[in-house]
């Protein structure tokens, strides 16, 4: 016995050490990839010593004599901590996903090659001014300066699980192009009419033209206003909720084959980069000095985009020791992983913040094909074809054949399938909003559907990034912004010396005979866009009577104002009202306003619907069951908050009102057209008011259901559905337990592995907010309540004092799985708060932990 006793102990010790070898295995393998952040590390190229001082967030503020070593410490800098997002990124644009991840990207990859991101990109980087070239040369050459001689787990964790899937998997050296490229991702994050145009032919076709038009209401003016309106002529303070008041700081036409597959397409796509288009926004706003307590400006941010893994922003400063024309850069703020430059942000004179404008840039046109050629006016013309050759990993290589036509690349095929099984088999023709002078075209087998895009063709929209960045005035801004073609922005300002502004740029088409809601002609030339809209007609203020000027994707000028940059608002004005009012709130009390004040706006959860809907919805009558849950909402304060009982049943409620009054004969898809943003709120609104209208009628069920019988059931069957999932006792129900945010990998965290999944995805955690509201923690009623979308990072910037200015990212800088700082932001970001940013050398120093030397080395 004591034999085996001893035998039995020398096992255990063996497999302790193996388990304690094992960990050490694992942890090694996880921590090679982390970046160096102290000592010395020598780079070939270098003019002199450039310093990076890390804080404890692990954001770095460079310290270079040229912009040539700053731009190549930046690139060695973003390949440490992202390299692999940075790869990723790269085969997304140039669509070839397919070479790291197989078969299942093919599709994704050949609607990519149909909008050649890439090929533009490269003929852009003929464009760009030798200023930009030479930033994205020493960029790629401190990128590539980093990944020499190091393997792929040494770069990243993700490529040694790649490494199962793909042995073979070569990393490349970066190419200049490589980032150029990313910009075209970004234009098509932000262009939403595309899809609007796919959502409402679809939905024609399955309920006519008329009721698919009450789905896309005329922008509220009255109610919401406009940015350029309301800083010219202010509102006065509405009633606010109690909370919100108080707070300071906590013909029936078919178009069924061709748009769908082109929906489907897209929606290969959406998967890679996240949501896109429909309802995602962002909030910004600039108050001048008058109004705050320092006498200076204020100026916040959100930019709205996908929960992304690591975080789509990466904080970054750029410091010239010296700033002159050899290094004209002293600038801070929210850069891009595989881009050099800042894209929101302060240098030492101004501040800005971006919006998207949402013009409409985009056009889906209906082509008629026979054969090789395509009809136009009337004459057959020839289609350009190319050949493309997708090469996939562990398989043999897919050859597409790419077809345009003088509109653009025709999107509702894909290799493989017959064109004509998928184009539409009728469409509106002419629609609403098009002459009437449109030919109609014998349908034979069908029209194609091609994309007309203004980012798709080449402009030098990278050289405005950089001359944003050394901007020192707003003469110099508004230069920087003319350079700006795609994606369009709204662009708020403010400078040291008091000013304020807003400038509206983008190449922006003048249409002629439509009006671009819907998909047009493609075969009439007259239907061609007659330019562009000149950027000086385009919406600017400076110094506005308002004192402030609020963007959040409302629309530009007033209902009588021009130009006309879109025909389908982006949003419908719930938050910049929302946020309006706040200001207004503090400033015809006679306060001024607080840095902390901006952040509390930042925070603000009502919802404007609810205002409407809840003294309405008390009128209905319901079991006494459901009474016990209507009764939330007597008290509620309309704010969404992460505890919110109230807000769990109302948003639950809304979501079963969508699928009795939408959903039943739209069916549930991201086509639907139907969202839990404001569009859908006014044409609930609109509907409202015609308690007969069809809409409120569920065709699923016998009889003809008139709009208080639908409420009704709605009201039922969410009080029903949520003491399910959260118990008896309403008062207990919170819409943080149904409203959560996940941070995922973009490319390995929804690989169905949940080991893999778990290491590299992060969350879920509860938040607050929901769409179309100022915590834009938006969601997708299709999908259920998970957080499809959100504040990207936020910041308030001080131009009295940038050392007082704050902000914070999504989850974190390093894009390595268990860094210390790969998720160190994400608890602050849920809960609302905001970091100190530092700006001053001394500031920096103060606050760094970890100071790391790249030296020149003249070989190797």
């Amino acid at each position: 016995m004591r034999i085996f006793a001893r035998i039995i102990i020398v096992l255990l010790v063996l497999v302790l050490i193996l388990g304690v070898i094992a960990a050490g295995i694992g942890l090694w393998t996880v921590r090679r990839s982390f970046p160096q952040t102290d000592g010395t590390a020598q780079l070939v190229g270098l003019s002199a010593n450039v310093e990076v001082i890390r804080d404890e967030r692990g954001i770095p503020n460079i310290y270079a004599d040229t912009q040539e070593d700053l731009f190549a410490a930046l690139g060695y800098v973003h390949a440490q901590d992202r390299f692999y997002e940075m790869d990723f990124r790269r085969h997304v644009t140039s669509g070839r996903l397919s070479e790291m991840f197989g078969e299942s990207q093919v599709d994704t990859d050949a609607f990519l090659r149909r909008l050649d991101w890439r090929g533009v990109a490269e003929i852009e980087y003929g464009q760009i001014s030798a200023e930009s070239r030479l930033a994205l040369e020493a960029y790629a050459d401190g990128i590539n300066r980093f990944i020499a001689g190091r393997s792929g787990p040494e770069i990243s964790l993700e490529y040694l699980v790649l490494s199962v899937q793909n042995p073979g998997y070569v990393i490349e050296q970066w190419d200049p192009v490589d980032s150029l490229a990313w910009l075209k991702a970004l234009a098509w994050d932000l262009n939403g009419n595309y899809e609007k145009e796919v959502s409402r032919a679809i939905a024609a076709a399955k309920v006519g033209v008329a009721r698919t038009e009450e789905l896309y209401p005329p922008y509220p003016f009255e109610r919401n206003g406009s940015i350029v309106g309301d800083a010219e002529e202010p509102k006065l303070a509405k009633r606010l909720t109690p909370a919100a008041a108080n707070t300071r700081l906590t013909d029936q036409p078919k178009i069924k084959n061709a748009l769908i597959r082109a929906a489907d397409n897209a929606g290969n796509l959406r998967r890679a980069l996240g949501p896109t288009g429909q309802g995602i926004g962002s909030n910004s706003w600039v108050i001048s000095g008058a109004l705050t307590q320092t006498g200076a400006p204020l100026l916040a941010n959100d930019p709205h985009l996908a929960a992304s893994m690591p975080s789509t922003w990466y904080q970054a400063g750029l410091r010239c020791r010296e700033v002159s024309e050899l290094c004209p850069y002293d600038v801070t703020g929210w850069t891009m992983s595989g881009v050099p430059g800042v894209f929101i942000g302060h240098n030492q004179s101004i501040a800005w913040g971006l919006t998207n404008l949402g013009p409409d840039v985009s056009d889906l046109a209906l082509e008629r094909v026979k054969g090789k050629k395509y009809l136009l006016d009337e004459k057959r013309r020839p289609i350009l074809t190319r050949k493309e050759t997708i090469k996939v990993a562990d398989a043999p290589d897919v050859e597409i054949k790419v077809r345009s036509t003088g509109n653009g690349p025709i999107i509702s095929d894909l290799p493989g399938v017959d064109v004509y099984a998928q184009v539409g088999e009728t469409a509106p023709v002419p629609a609403p909003g098009q002459s009437k002078k449109a030919s109609r075209q014998p349908r034979g087998e069908g029209y194609a559907v091609s994309l007309k895009w203004t980012a798709l063709t080449p402009r030098p929209t990278y050289d405005a990034i950089l001359s944003v960045n050394r901007a020192t005035n707003w003469e110099e801004f508004r230069a920087a912004a003319a350079q700006l073609s795609v994606p369009s922005q709204n662009l708020v300002y403010a400078d040291t010396e008091g000013t304020i502004g807003y400038q509206a740029p983008g190449v922006i088409p003048v249409r002629q005979g439509y009006d671009g809601r819907w998909p047009f002609p493609g075969w009439d030339s007259s239907f061609d866009w007659s330019g562009n809209i000149p950027f000086e007609e385009l919406p600017s203020i400076t110094n506005p009577p308002a004192g402030w000027v609020t963007t959040a994707n409302q629309q530009v000028v007033p209902v009588d104002g021009s130009p006309k940059l879109k025909a389908d608002p982006t949003s419908y004005g719930s938050r910049a009202n929302r946020i309006n009012e706040r200001i207004a709130a503090v400033v015809s009390g006679g306060g001024k306003l607080t840095a902390t004040d901006m952040q509390s706006i930042q925070l603000d959860a009502g919802n404007e619907l609810a205002e409407f809907l809840v003294p309405r919805l008390q009128r209905i009558s319901v079991d006494s069951q459901t009474a016990q849950a209507v009764k939330l909402l007597e008290d509620w304060d309309y704010q969404q908050t992460v505890d919110s009982a109230a807000g769990a049943y109302f948003n639950v409620f809304y979501r079963q009102l969508l699928q009795l009054m939408f959903f039943d004969e739209l069916g549930t898809t991201n086509q639907s057209g139907v969202d839990a943003g404001d569009r859908t709120w006014e044409a609930i609104r609109n509907l409202w008011e015609e308690p007969r209208n069809v809409w409120w009628d569920d065709v699923n069920k016998s009889g003809k259901q008139r709009r208080n019988d639908t409420v009704a059931a709605a009201l039922q069957a969410a009080n029903q559905e949520l003491r399910r999932e959260q118990g008896d006792d309403p008062t207990q129900w919170n819409w943080g337990e149904l409203h959560q945010v996940e941070a995922r990998n973009a490319s390995l965290g929804e690989s169905g592995i949940d080991i893999i999944e778990r290491v590299f995805n992060r969350g879920p955690l509860p938040v607050g907010g929901g769409s179309s509201i100022p915590l834009a923690n938006g969601w997708n009623p299709v999908d259920g309540y998970e957080v499809s979308w959100i504040p990207s990072m936020r910041q308030v910037v001080d131009l009295g004092d940038f050392d007082r200015s704050s902000w914070v990212n999504f989850t974190g800088n390093s894009g390595h799985a268990y860094n210390e700082n790969y998720v160190d932001q994400f608890d602050a970001w849920a809960q609302g708060g905001q970091y100190p940013w530092p700006f001053s050398r001394e500031a920096v120093v103060s606050s760094g932990t970890n100071t790391l030397i790249l030296s020149p080395r003249t070989s190797g």
